[in-house]
């Protein structure tokens, strides 16, 4: 059985249109095919997208930001401000925080869509944003310092073509600290709270591990071979993924590189874990789902026709923004449920053997295997 389903509104008057469609709900000897709902409304292609509750936000070249009702598909909101492509958002309590090309990061109201700060001071464009409060870092005596800060707790991080790293005070747009010692653009940033730190990653090929309160450089990771674009961080397992078209996965506390992820035919532009699962997004056009422990490719999404930007999973839905213009959700639960299984089985083998690891290694190497694709090419897939 095959059901379509075609929702088209014109959107605001314009010749754009938004179009939702779910396609190929397939139920063929208890096989099913991804659900896949389909969003466009921006003048350009989408650069990023972050979701919050039943909400998209998504970025955009068209220089707006836009706030998107993921079960009906409707534009709830438009931000307007920047002069520039938007390269980054990220929503944190009632804020929607903005960095652009304009070498401006912006603060804005999420309900009444109306900017409330302005962080100047990159000498270039702001590709990258963290956000935290200083009371997951600050001692009570170092808070008492920023007297001037006492209203609002709240910092941004950002990073920019320009090299450095900036923290902001939200309240009133002031830089605290810049954060010196990349040689090239920082293109991602991830933040740990807890234990105070922040890891950056650059196209001078390194990551860097910085302490958020005193701006010292902490380490530096180096095996990459090209620029490092994206960041995931997971139980102090750092994932980076690269223009190298590779995926590494470190130790943050050893600096030690423990895996690679490969099969990407271009760069690495976004990377997302969920459930035992790194999704990863690439130049090549596709979604791909790796086996984190292993590197084993289970999963690849096809359909977007340019660059994926952005990776984001709410409720096991996978949802991939791409350069094509479109934001597109795809159905992971059989995935996500088949991993779970899969680990709940390898908890249970490494419960019985006596001998430490041996059967867990031995399970782990035989649950991969070669397979030839219509055009030659082999790619390693999972046995489930």
């Amino acid at each position: 059985k095959i059901l379509v389903f075609i929702h088209v509104i014109r959107h605001g008057g314009r010749k754009n249109w938004l179009t939702i469609y779910l396609i190929c709900f397939f139920v063929c000897f208890s096989f099913c095919l991804d659900n896949e709902i389909k969003l466009a409304g921006h003048e350009s292609y989408i650069t990023f997208c972050h979701l919050e509750n039943e909400a998209a936000f998504t970025c955009s070249a068209d220089h707006t930001i836009r706030k998107w009702d993921v079960v009906t598909g409707q534009c709830l909101a438009i931000y307007r401000g920047h002069t520039s492509i938007v390269n980054r958002i990220l929503v944190a309590k009632d804020y929607l925080f903005s960095g652009s090309y304009d070498r401006t990061a912006r603060c804005w109201s999420v309900d009444k869509e109306k900017q409330i700060q302005e962080f100047r001071g990159h000498r270039n464009c702001v590709l990258t944003l963290a956000h935290y409060s200083s009371r997951d870092v600050l001692e009570e005596e170092e808070e008492e310092e920023e007297e001037e800060e006492k209203v609002s707790r709240d910092l941004l991080v950002t990073g920019s073509t320009d090299c450095t790293v900036k923290v902001w005070w939200v309240s009133s747009g002031r830089c605290y600290q810049t954060l010196l010692g990349h040689t090239g653009a920082v293109l991602c940033l991830i933040l740990d709270a807890p234990n105070r730190e922040l890891f950056s990653g650059s196209t001078d090929y390194t990551i860097r591990t910085w302490n958020i309160v005193t701006g010292e450089q902490l380490k530096v990771f180096k095996e990459h071979q090209g620029s490092v674009i994206c960041l995931e961080l997971v139980n102090r397992h750092l994932y980076s993924g690269s223009a190298d078209r590779t995926v590494k996965c470190w130790f943050v506390d050893t600096g030690e590189r423990i895996q690679t992820y490969k099969a990407h035919k271009h760069s690495v532009s976004t990377l997302k874990y969920h459930a035992g699962i790194l999704f990863t997004g690439s130049g090549d056009a596709c979604a791909r789902a790796f086996n984190s422990r292993s590197g084993v490719l289970q999963k690849i999404f096809r359909g977007h026709k340019f660059i994926i930007n952005c990776i984001q999973i709410h409720n096991e839905l996978l949802y991939t923004a791409s350069h094509d213009g479109t934001l597109r959700i795809w159905d992971i639960r059989g995935i996500c449920k088949r991993n779970k299984r899969r680990l709940k089985k390898e908890r249970s083998v490494q419960g019985r053997s006596s001998q430490k690891g041996s059967l867990s290694r031995l399970f782990n190497n035989k649950v991969g295997c070669m397979v030839q694709q219509e055009n030659g090419e082999h790619e390693a897939v999972e046995l489930m």
